[in-house]
């Protein structure tokens, strides 16, 4: 991970994540800040696939844009929120989110809900960034 002035961590005397992320994320002083929508998992078209692993699949895509579109990478990713309709996949979720995160985790929440924007979209995953 490049040294952005972003601390992660998992501060003594809490018990671990129980997941791939950081309790904690400092960003540095005089950061510009950067606040995503929810991403959802429409393909180019505008299409939504039928099942959560395609819309992960396209999310974790769009994601990659949205960030590439700013020159950030994932070492600028701050937090992360995701909300879902139905039981994630978390062996397919984590390997999209190795692939974005390697082993340097955000600060993350997750929630479970039992509708998003529209009935067909499963999953939508909003990224706050920093950079200094």
């Amino acid at each position: 991970m490049k040294n952005l002035g972003i601390t992660r961590k998992n501060p003594a005397g809490m018990p671990r994540p129980v997941g791939n992320y950081s309790h904690l994320t400092i960003i540095p002083r005089n950061a510009e800040l950067y606040v995503t929508s929810g991403q959802i998992g429409t393909d180019q078209s505008g299409n939504i696939p039928s099942t959560l692993n395609e819309q992960i699949n396209h999310t974790f895509a769009n994601i990659n844009i949205l960030l590439n579109s700013e020159q950030l990478t994932s070492d600028h990713i701050i937090k992360v929120n995701i909300w879902a309709t139905e039981k994630i996949d978390w062996e397919y979720l984590y390997e999209k989110w190795a692939e974005l995160f390697g082993i340097h985790y955000p600060s993350m929440t997750i929630g479970y809900l039992s509708e998003l924007g529209l009935p067909e979209i499963k999953i939508e995953i909003e990224l706050w960034a920093a950079k200094a």
